[in-house]
């Protein structure tokens, strides 16, 4: 399952889903992260300069390119839950610490 979620440059879960800087994707295999992919997607910089449906649609684009099934944060806003949830996704808010764990937590 590729799992995705905001992270720091040092490993942790980043509070800011809609507003990430970098993400990554975690392909979680039997209760283990099998690959790790991390990107500068820069949503930080375009969230104020863009409509809100622009940037769901730019969330929405890179998460079915890179095939992901889970989105991990520790919150986002409800509009932003409801695109994920219309996509089909898992959505696991409330996450922090290390974004391997909660990739793997969100898996199972």
């Amino acid at each position: 399952m590729n799992v995705c979620m905001a992270i720091t440059n040092d490993g942790l879960i980043d509070t800011r889903w809609g507003r990430a800087q970098r993400v990554a994707i975690a392909d979680v295999q039997g209760g283990a992260v099998s690959g790790w992919q991390e990107f500068d997607v820069g949503w930080h910089a375009l969230h104020d300069s863009a409509t809100e449906s622009s940037r769901h649609a730019r969330v929405a684009r890179f998460l079915r390119d890179h095939d992901v099934e889970a989105v991990v944060a520790h919150h986002m806003g409800h509009d932003m839950h409801q695109m994920l949830e219309r996509l089909h996704l898992r959505v696991r808010l409330g996450a922090g610490g290390d974004a391997r764990e909660a990739a793997i937590a969100a898996a199972q």
